[in-house]
């Protein structure tokens, strides 16, 4: 007979456990029990569930979900600010990784079995080098458009620092371990590198130039690698000048088919561009250009710059990011084929070879069925581990953040804000994530406990980016106060304005905040999580610098001691 593990927990909600018990959510305290399935059945007729007794539960959001469940999907595959995505097939499996800059853990690994439904399994950085250099926020710096390609039984990431070089990390599984970054190619400005490894064996690595680092720009080249791939080992061939036809050509992918090498590259500007396919049957050119796709007539602004994936039954599909402003760069999926050995992503309504994106389409035929699954948004803290969705905006210290499973709830320790710190843009310890769909709403119960003996301590919840705003309670010497923070041009070292709301008498609260069309935000409070009470004016969120808004949990202090206080984050919902 089936054994099933019920716990019961502070919400209503239904889900698997991770060694396959049922997880039944309540208003209750937490207690396990044990029954069997025949049980549970009975119990459970009362309440809408979804049950496999082989594993946890896909988690599936609450706020954006692109498989319609009839064999078509919709774009964006992933409305979530996966920047410059880059995939691969390995048997049965893809998976993608995107830029991260500044934001630890970085270079996401996401996994899928049928292109549509992700799920974020693992990052491959977890402390950004130089470690002293990214112990303070670097907005914009960090990892930019990273490659991920399999090789002889390991993954190979290559990613690029515009300010230090080109990294190569590697593992035998994509969950990791990854190893340890090491410098293939030193030098400020190389960024967007994808290797090729040729039929002779050698290997190649395509690259750009970041103008704002070494002076030139709109220009793609090649270096020879090492033949394990770990070392460059020439000064590099330009094989491409975008000046006159592709201006800001970047972000190369590069592949081999059919005796052709081909580089699939965007062009023309983040926001306003379009995807090239360049091809030579010589590694160093003369390579032929054609614009395999742009925008058309769609809503889709500059649709570019992704990977090319071939499914197990021969479709191919092609994978790229659309810049949605405040929401940052999303993630859509387009349909492939090739004409005359020239790729056409999406639909070519007038047969000219180039195509512009669709917005819903049959899904990829990869042979089976997958249930329905998105990476996570909300976090129940009962986990031993922080979610894969948090990030810091530097390399963490092990002092900020401990999950507390037994518990049920995040804890992070108040941490000093830095000396030069003129706002919260420029701490290190705020815990964020990625906007997950147009519109949502996100709660919290949190109780604050700081330390009597300093003043200033605070914590709450924030919608982060060039400027930001937050709701959240600070301790002075008369007691803990309700205060809304707004702070315009963060980024330029603005300092923050608070308003301080009242006196608040309990150490709980719930914060929330409602995201409206556009990033529009409200936020509002609560004393029993039912009845809440808007707060100021409503807050236009900004994006931040190469990315978009995010929002998330912060514990800081002004001053230093020994013995700091925190909050306690029972747990962060998206509806």
């Amino acid at each position: 007979m089936q054994i099933f593990s019920v716990r019961f927990k502070k919400n209503r909600n239904c889900q698997l456990n991770d060694d396959g018990g049922l997880i039944i959510l309540f208003m209750a305290k937490s207690i396990d029990v044990k029954f069997p399935a025949v049980v549970a059945a009975c119990f459970f007729c009362l309440i809408e569930i979804s049950l496999t007794s082989f594993g946890q539960a896909p988690f599936i959001s609450k706020v954006w979900v692109a498989d319609n469940g009839n064999g078509t999907y919709k774009n964006p595959v992933l409305h979530a600010d996966y920047s410059d995505p880059d995939a691969i097939r390995v048997g049965d499996d893809y998976y993608m990784t995107s830029s991260s800059f500044e934001d630890i853990p970085g270079l996401p690994i996401l996994h899928s079995k049928d292109l549509v439904n992700w799920k974020l399994i693992a990052h491959a950085l977890h402390r950004m080098p130089p470690h002293d250099h990214f112990s303070t926020p670097r907005h914009g710096e960090g990892v930019w458009a990273p490659s991920i390609r399999y090789h002889k039984g390991e993954f190979y990431l290559y990613y690029p620092d515009p300010d230090f070089g080109i990294y190569l990390t590697k593992a035998t599984r994509a969950e990791g371990p990854w190893s340890e970054p090491m410098m293939v190619a030193a030098g400020k400005g190389l960024i967007d590198p994808c290797p090729l490894w040729d039929d002779d064996g050698k290997v190649y690595l395509v690259y750009a130039y970041a103008g704002s680092r070494a002076g030139i720009k709109s220009i793609l080249a090649i270096k020879r690698l090492s033949a394990d791939g770990t070392k460059a080992i020439d000064e590099g061939v330009l094989v491409y000048d975008g000046h006159v036809l592709d201006p800001t050509v970047e972000g190369p992918k590069f592949y081999k088919r059919n005796g052709y090498y081909y580089i699939f590259a965007p062009a023309g500007g983040v926001s306003t561009g379009w995807q090239l396919a360049l091809r030579s049957k010589n590694i160093y050119g003369p390579y032929e250009r054609k614009v395999v796709m742009d925008q058309g007539n769609t809503s889709i602004n500059g649709p570019h710059q992704g990977a090319w994936v071939t499914t197990q039954t021969g479709e191919d599909w092609f994978l790229h990011f659309q810049d949605k402003g405040v929401y940052g760069r999303i993630v859509h999926l387009q349909p492939m084929k090739w004409a005359d050995n020239w790729p056409v992503i999406g639909e070519d309504k007038d047969g000219d070879g180039k195509g512009e994106p669709v917005m819903v389409h049959k899904k990829p035929n990869v042979g089976k069925t997958y249930p329905i699954q998105t990476p996570e948004d909300s976090d129940e803290f009962d986990q031993p581990g922080i979610g894969l969705q948090w990030q810091w905006m530097a390399n963490p210290k092990v002092t900020w953040a401990f999950p507390n499973p037994s518990a049920g709830h995040l804890r992070l320790f108040s941490d000093q804000m830095p000396h030069t710190a003129k706002n919260l843009w420029q701490a290190p310890n705020v815990l964020l994530q990625k906007f997950p769909a147009e519109t949502f709403t996100v709660t919290t119960k949190m109780t604050f406990v700081p330390n009597k003996a300093l003043e200033n301590e605070k914590a709450g919840l924030v919608i982060m980016g060039f400027s930001y705003a937050g709701l959240s309670l600070k301790s002075k010497k008369d007691g803990i106060y309700l205060v809304q923070t707004l702070c315009k041009n963060a980024e330029k070292g603005e300092v923050e304005k608070e308003s301080l709301l009242g006196k608040w008498e309990s150490t709980s609260i719930y914060l929330r905040v409602k995201v409206l069309a556009g990033g529009l935000c409200q936020f509002s409070y609560s004393l029993d999580g039912k009845s809440f009470t808007e707060t100021g004016d409503p807050f236009q969120a900004e994006a931040g610098r190469w990315k978009g808004g995010k929002v998330g949990l912060f514990c800081t202090r002004e001053g230093k001691i020994n013995d700091s206080g925190f909050a306690d984050f029972d747990w962060f919902r998206f509806e």
